[in-house]
């Protein structure tokens, strides 16, 4: 299997509505493993590694994010980079 990893910087209103455990929620159905960590300028860091397609149907839920997060842009980036063995939140 190959496995692709992206990192994505989630901007918006993401920290305190509960984006990190929604964002580890959807990588852990999909089969991801990774990372979601706040940053202190308000974004939150997403780090996406797996199947080619899970990848790409993770990164398409970051633009929706859980209930009450106001998602305003996700910026993409294909990295290459050892994939984690789970998806971890800080």
């Amino acid at each position: 299997m190959e496995v692709t990893c992206v990192k994505a910087l989630v901007t918006g209103k993401v920290q305190g509505v509960w984006y990190r455990r929604a964002a580890q929620e959807q990588a852990l159905k999909q089969g991801l493993t990774g990372h979601a960590f706040n940053l202190p300028d308000g974004r939150v860091e997403v780090l996406a590694c797996g199947q080619k397609e899970a990848v790409r149907v993770f990164s398409e839920w970051l633009w929706k994010g859980p209930e009450n997060a106001r998602v305003t842009h996700v910026g993409l980036e294909v990295i290459e980079t050892h994939a984690p063995d789970d998806f971890r939140t800080g």
